[in-house]
């Protein structure tokens, strides 16, 4: 960009050919620092592993077979499938701890079921409602008349699950440990789940207020899940203390962690995407997954623009489609935000009062227009690092939309979409510290849209 750009307008225009007709897309600014920031910030942002990915992908290769290339590559990733099996005895809290993880609550729309008494009766999948590739089963409680430990993995259809966790509200018996044998044998994951542990710190409160020391209460149960475990045969049993109505407390943390490193490739993907947004780290962690193919759908998109009989314009729902998916992964949408005003007797209105970003407010096609439009204006650094690492996409997309601006758009809105969510969880759930630990934020600069 020439030195003395604050003296005088930029002009970008952009002619697109569709059918009979010839848009010419105008776009001015004259500010120096708006052009700048955005191009700047996101092409170090690009990482040397991203690029050279990017560059064995698509040299050699004709538009088509890159097309095709990179739509195999996102299908295989968005609809990774992922089947959680919940099993436990009746009554331990399997279908509230599935609608926890969905981010549903027990009367809300398309719940399991739940009761004092077994609900259950044969395997049932709940999809996540906005990721249908990840299943929650609800298996039918161990130890019934019904379902008895010896048979009842096979009565269960077994390998259909990728991994297993065994709820118990109380301690962990012999039915539990066998079939954790038997799973292990089996070379399955399983995981130890303690539910309702908040009633009973609630009730040591309760009874002596005095000496109460919640760390020594958790600790007192962990140790008592593990001892008797242990004493049917199930050695070094890892234990996740957790409460169904608060995920934020308590371990399910260090069980997302430690089902986030065991998991592998897409299905890793898809089990953070699909979490309840209730800490920071949780929106971190979504970000930073979805960070990683921001250039696999930037160049679907930018190349899909050039295919016969397509033209830029068709390509912006693509973008917007991609967008509003961010924007759910993060809690955003109406629904999502009726749903944390409903659980937080919370206005929706005013939760949406912290949602800072354009987008955010107003994804629109015309709005994701406008925001490409700037987004091309600022995406020079970004263009001159494709043009060194993987040249023939500016050969392969020229005169339809720019894979820079692309990759720009989506990445800025993934970071402010990011923002508005832990915004939306502060407002949400303020006052409420003591129940989100886990809660930390930090002021970032704005990006170039904004």
């Amino acid at each position: 960009l020439p030195e003395n750009i604050d003296q005088f307008s930029v002009r970008a225009v952009t002619v697109i050919e569709d059918t009979n007709a010839i848009y010419a897309v105008e776009c001015f600014t004259s500010t120096r620092t708006i052009l700048l920031r955005g191009s700047m910030a996101v092409a170090h942002s690009i990482s040397e592993q991203e690029l050279v990915e990017m560059r064995t992908t698509v040299q050699s290769k004709v538009v088509l077979d890159v097309v095709r290339q990179m739509q195999s590559l996102l299908d295989s990733l968005e609809k990774a499938e992922l089947n959680i099996a919940v099993t436990g005895e009746s009554g331990a809290g399997k279908s509230t701890f599935i609608n926890a993880l969905r981010g549903l609550g027990d009367e809300d729309k398309g719940a399991a079921p739940t009761g004092v008494t077994e609900t259950t009766m044969v395997p049932t999948a709940y999809p996540h409602p906005k990721l249908p590739s990840v299943q929650l089963w609800d298996l039918p409680g161990t130890g019934t008349p019904s379902f008895q430990p010896d048979k009842y993995l096979e009565q269960v259809n077994f390998n259909q699950y990728d991994f297993f966790i065994i709820i118990a509200s109380e301690r962990f018996r012999e039915n539990h440990a066998r079939l954790a044998t038997s799973i292990r044998a089996m070379s399955k994951k399983f995981y130890f789940v303690r539910s309702k542990v908040d009633l009973d710190v609630n009730a040591c409160l309760r009874r002596r207020r005095a000496m109460f020391n919640e760390e020594s209460i958790l600790r007192e149960i962990r140790t008592d899940c593990i001892r008797n475990l242990n004493e049917y045969g199930v050695e070094s049993a890892q234990v996740f203390l957790l409460s169904c109505f608060d995920l934020s407390k308590y371990d399910f943390q260090d069980l997302q962690e430690t089902l986030e490193q065991e998991l592998e490739g897409h299905k890793r993907h898809v089990f953070l995407l699909s979490l309840p947004n209730t800490s920071s780290t949780a929106v971190q962690k979504k970000k930073a997954s979805l960070r990683k193919h921001i250039w696999k759908k930037a160049l679907s998109i930018c190349l899909a623009s050039v295919l016969p009989g397509c033209c830029m314009l068709n390509c912006i729902p693509l973008l917007t489609k991609t967008l509003i998916s961010y924007q759910q992964h993060f809690g955003l949408d109406d629904q999502s935000i009726s749903m944390i005003a409903n659980q937080t007797k919370k206005s929706p209105d005013i939760l949406k009062g912290a949602i800072a970003s354009t987008l955010a407010k107003d994804l629109s096609q015309d709005i994701v227009m406008s925001l490409l439009k700037e987004a091309a204006l600022s995406s020079q650094l970004v263009s001159e690092l494709m043009d060194r690492w993987v040249p023939v996409v500016g050969v392969l997309v020229t005169g339809g939309i720019s894979f820079a601006a692309a990759y720009i758009l989506l990445h800025t809105s993934l970071e402010k979409f990011a923002k508005d969510s832990e915004r939306v969880l502060k407002l949400a759930f303020e006052g409420e510290a003591l129940s989100y630990p886990f809660l930390t934020y930090h002021e970032e600069n704005l990006f170039f849209y904004d």
